[in-house]
């Protein structure tokens, strides 16, 4: 039968390794895996939550749980960032958001589409973040933007998790080919995120 899941989404240890001291980066992923996927979702976005389904393929981590910290990480954030926008609308740090020419389009979108736009900015590049500091900033109430982030949190992390899951067939067959150790596997995977993820940080910082 099946091994029972940890309150995080982690497996539990075989029978007889309870009280080994050797840590392996696997069992870090196992153990952290819908806790990284959660932060992910609320910092980056799309790629962390490739990763979870990847690892819920590769039977570290209970699709369900990657599921889950996705669609929270992702749910949380962006109420952050519109209460920040409804709040603090004239803080000089908002303002210098709205300066942006993404800022300006967002307001277009959502004057003309405010429910799709509400629902599909998650799906649309250079959005992500942008867009909830607008909606904040504007007459849609609090309520409405909480029922359709919520909804649109789950249908977002459904798909990426899916996606993560089916791209974990791929990787899979790859590995097959080429055999590498699990391990080293896992490593790969977790070097390109992270390359990845720098990446946007930079690309970020360039753009304030």
């Amino acid at each position: 039968m099946p091994s029972c899941c940890g309150s995080w989404g982690w497996k539990s240890e075989p029978h007889g390794a309870r009280g080994r001291s050797h840590v392996t980066f696997e069992s870090i992923i196992a153990q952290w895996g819908a806790v990284a996927v959660f932060v992910g979702a609320m910092l980056e976005g799309e790629t962390a939550v490739l990763a979870g389904g990847l690892l819920s393929h590769q039977g570290l981590l209970h699709w369900q749980f990657a599921f889950v910290g996705a669609a929270a990480g992702s749910f949380l954030s962006d109420q952050f960032f519109f209460a920040a926008g409804r709040r603090y609308r004239d803080s000089p740090t908002v303002q210098r958001w709205t300066q942006k020419r993404a800022f300006a389009k967002a307001l277009r979108l959502l004057e003309r589409y405010p429910t799709s736009f509400i629902f599909g900015f998650r799906f649309l590049y250079g959005f992500r973040t942008v867009s909830p500091i607008a909606i904040g900033t504007s007459q849609v109430p609090a309520s409405t933007f909480l029922v359709i982030n919520a909804i649109a949190a789950t249908v977002w992390a459904s798909l990426f998790t899916a996606l993560g899951y089916w791209f974990g067939e791929a990787v899979t067959e790859l590995a097959g080919r080429l055999r590498p150790s699990r391990e080293t596997l896992l490593m790969g995977v977790a070097v390109l995120g992270g390359i990845f993820v720098l990446f946007q940080i930079l690309r970020w910082w360039r753009k304030r």
